[in-house]
């Protein structure tokens, strides 16, 4: 038996299956590295042969704009907030929604930055793929719009249990605690809140007892 023979083949896979394990091994590769990250590595992380990326991806290019798009994707953080229980207390089902929600604004920043760091992320675009100099401005508001609203719709069902006694409705309550999120998750302090403490902020306000 020839070595060639001999070696174990990977299971055959169509375009969509290969490009989504191209991506999976280049996004850490993409943190760690930016956009001087080579095909040669990711090849290698994803156990192929270089080749085998251009098969589906045209370019480099194209597989770091792959990879924003991929984070931006929406549907593993809806499948994530769609599974929090409402039978436990509102302030638990937010604990649990802030741990999922911020954690796919830190994926989203830490790829948006790595490729932003060494150019491949336009400057004053929302977070998005770099698509060259002929970007459509609107459709990458479109797209960011997008990325933004699966997630809120499924914050709002987390209030609903509570309708009767919010001061608010469900839907602007998770605008506000979606915001409260998003700048927590911009401040960069150095002691930053825990999800925790930004809930009970948000469900109590800041002072203890009745405010003068």
């Amino acid at each position: 038996m020839n070595e060639t023979s001999s070696r174990r083949r990977a299971p055959a896979m169509d375009p969509d299956q290969r490009r989504a394990m191209i991506i999976t091994a280049a996004l850490p590769l993409v943190v760690e590295y930016g956009a001087s990250v080579t095909t040669a590595k990711i090849a290698r992380a994803a156990g192929i042969g270089e080749g085998t990326i251009f098969r589906v991806f045209p370019d480099k290019d194209a597989v770091l704009q792959a990879c924003m798009e991929e984070v931006l994707r929406p549907d593993d953080t809806v499948a994530l907030l769609e599974a929090i229980s409402v039978d436990q207390p509102l302030s638990g089902r937010l604990i649990e929604a802030a741990e999922v929600m911020r954690g796919r604004m830190h994926r989203i920043g830490d790829v948006a930055g790595a490729l932003a760091a060494t150019g491949k992320l336009t400057r004053g675009a929302p977070p998005g793929p770099d698509s060259g100099t002929d970007a459509d401005p609107d459709a990458a508001a479109r797209q960011r719009e997008a990325s933004l609203a699966a997630p809120r719709a499924v914050l709002a069902a987390l209030f609903e249990p509570e309708r009767d006694r919010l001061r608010l409705a469900p839907e602007r309550l998770a605008d506000a605690f979606h915001l409260l999120l998003m700048s927590a998750g911009r401040m960069g302090a150095p002691d930053p809140l825990e999800n925790a403490e930004l809930v009970d902020l948000f469900l109590h306000g800041a002072v203890v007892g009745d405010a003068e």
